[in-house]
């Protein structure tokens, strides 16, 4: 096929020998089949912001690195430069996060490069060396929807403990190949110690899962992984070998209202005892004045 204008530059620097096809287009990047010498990958090629169906949120780029204050100031005020700069760290979370994740232990592609708003990465496929289907493509028993739902969550917990949260996670975002479950498409990677929105992130990917799973097994309605994953981190009791249960005991002790208004009382009057003490030492000076 005729090689698309954004990746032209990767094959004119023989990063790329030849498009073979578009594998797909998605809410935020298009994907082409692509051979680099012997091997074939796929090429990601993210589209402008206005064309995204994906908006970078700000719940999403809290808490993210940037190289210098002048870029985080074009940024803030969304000049030019800082919209190229919000373009640049929107792609390369997605790059970061892979090497992370994969350092990790977590089933991700493995990236090669990322050029001019393209991803060049491994094409995850299945035993016959074909495309591997998205999990909402693949025929589920019972049996084999709670492997496969057992296997996300250990993924999920292992990106937990490298400090990483999908924030989009869903059937149409993890490939399943001979092995299991591959999680992809991760620009919107949230930092779980740097973004206030974190716990509400992981226990929504998590409740995506069970959504999906329950239609084939049932009695997987009603489970809180997401809320025991979420606790467990808290507690610095997570990591990557935990038996969970989907089960979380929550406090029901009866909350000491009077208990709270009593200390909001106190902190109001040593606030206003402060205030009278500091009149009276800005007052006493004139008063001395006076005197004379």
């Amino acid at each position: 096929m005729k090689t698309p204008k954004r990746i032209a530059p990767l094959v004119e620097d023989g990063l790329v020998d030849e498009v073979i096809r578009q594998l797909m287009s998605g809410k935020e990047a298009t994907i082409y089949v692509v051979r680099c010498g012997d091997d074939i990958r796929c090429a990601k090629v993210y589209k402008e912001a206005n064309q995204r169906a994906f908006r970078q949120a700000a719940d999403y780029q809290e808490g993210r690195r940037v190289k210098n204050s002048r870029q985080a100031r074009a940024m803030e005020k969304g000049s030019r430069y800082g919209r190229k700069m919000q373009e640049e760290v929107w792609q390369n979370a997605e790059v970061d996060a892979l090497y992370r994740l994969a350092g990790a232990g977590v089933r991700v592609p493995q990236p090669y490069i990322c050029f001019e708003g393209v991803l060049l990465m491994e094409l995850v496929t299945d035993s016959e060396g074909s495309v591997a289907p998205r999990l909402a493509d693949v025929e589920l028993d019972a049996a084999r929807a709670l492997e496969l739902h057992a296997a996300l969550l250990k993924e999920v917990v292992k990106m937990l403990c490298a400090g990483l949260i999908h924030g989009d996670l869903s059937e149409y975002n993890i490939l399943v190949d001979e092995l299991g479950p591959v999680i992809i498409d991760l620009p919107q990677a949230v930092d779980a110690a740097g973004n206030n929105n974190a716990g509400a992130m992981l226990e929504r990917d998590v409740e995506n899962l069970t959504t999906f799973f329950a239609r084939h097994v049932p009695e997987l309605v009603g489970t809180r992984y997401g809320k025991e994953i979420w606790g467990l981190y808290q507690g610095g009791a997570l990591h990557p070998d935990v038996v969970l249960t989907g089960h979380v005991v929550l406090d029901e002790t009866p909350a000491d209202v009077a208990g709270v208004l009593a200390e909001v009382e106190a902190v109001k009057a040593e606030e206003e005892a402060r205030r009278r003490r500091l009149e009276e030492v800005d007052e006493a000076p004139l008063a001395s004045r006076g005197m004379r």
